[in-house]
């Protein structure tokens, strides 16, 4: 009994300094892989779905995906032979102006006739109603080429029209981009307005992340910021905040902050990042 009570004794004297220790001293969280700055991803600067305005039939796609495109570049184009032989003939019809001069040649005539009828009259050789009537000749000939020059318009206006709804049944590039997905198949009949083929732009990219709104409030157009990339070689990359939120989430108290950062390598969109506000005395968000 005598030794096992010195043992415990021993024991007993052995623990309390550490268990003094333990209490003075609070436990301290380790962060092996700590990194400062706000969790976000990354996205497109731009994101463009087409589609066509008509349902038609495909003819043909000028590009595949993952293919680098400009702004204006011609991407896919319905079947439209039957539309282009129709804008030919609208075409030749809005610079058709032979009714105008066949008109104008009438008036000329007319009104000829109308000087000689004066002349007659005066020396009493017609009569007033011969030359009423020849005036309302030359009044009718005046709206014959009236309504010629109307009808050249109505054909202009009509071969616009027809150009306008064959360039509809092209799908232009908005931006310069990368074609990301294409829906559909040349030979394919599509819906209006029927997803056809995305188009993204990834540099630059953009960052959306919230920020406490305490901190927002330091924060400006035009401040850099750092982007680090996980993985990466790059220790971070800079980016400057081109907009910031003008209504904050009350649920969450934050601000919605976008940064733009330049993407020359063309990383993908939708990496997870921290972005560090170098404008802020303190880290915002760290983990």
């Amino acid at each position: 009994m005598k030794l096992g009570g010195f043992i415990h004794m021993r024991a007993t004297k052995v623990f309390l300094p550490f268990l003094i220790v333990s209490i003075l001293i609070p436990a301290m969280p380790i962060h092996a892989d700590f990194e400062p700055g706000v969790a976000a991803i990354t996205t497109p600067s731009a994101d463009r779905t087409l589609s066509f305005v008509q349902p038609g039939r495909i003819a043909e796609f000028n590009v595949k995906e993952g293919e680098s495109v400009k702004a204006g570049q011609v991407l896919v184009r319905q079947y439209d032979a039957v539309e282009r032989a129709r804008l030919a003939q609208l075409e030749a019809d809005s610079q058709n102006t032979i009714n105008i001069q066949a008109g104008e040649a009438s008036l000329a005539q007319k009104e000829v006739d109308l000087k000689k009828l004066e002349k007659a009259a005066a020396l009493n050789a017609a009569t007033a109603l011969e030359v009423e009537h020849a005036k309302l000749e030359v009044k009718i000939a005046e709206l014959s080429v009236k309504l010629a020059v109307f009808e050249l318009e109505q054909a202009q206006r009509k071969y616009d029209e027809a150009k306008i709804q064959i360039d509809n049944m092209s799908l232009k590039s908005p931006i310069d981009g990368i074609i990301e997905k294409i829906e559909v198949e040349p030979g394919e009949s599509v819906n209006a307005l029927e997803d056809v083929v995305r188009v993204v732009q990834i540099n630059p990219l953009w960052i959306d992340t919230p920020v406490p709104l305490e901190k927002a409030r330091d924060l400006r157009y035009g401040d850099t910021t750092q982007v680090v990339f996980p993985g990466s070689r790059e220790t971070s990359v800079e980016g400057i905040i081109v907009f910031i939120g003008a209504v904050a989430d009350a649920a969450s108290t934050t601000l919605r902050v976008r940064i733009q950062v330049p993407n020359k390598s063309n990383r993908p969109a939708g990496e997870h990042v921290r972005v560090v506000f170098s404008t802020l005395q303190k880290e915002i968000g760290a983990d």
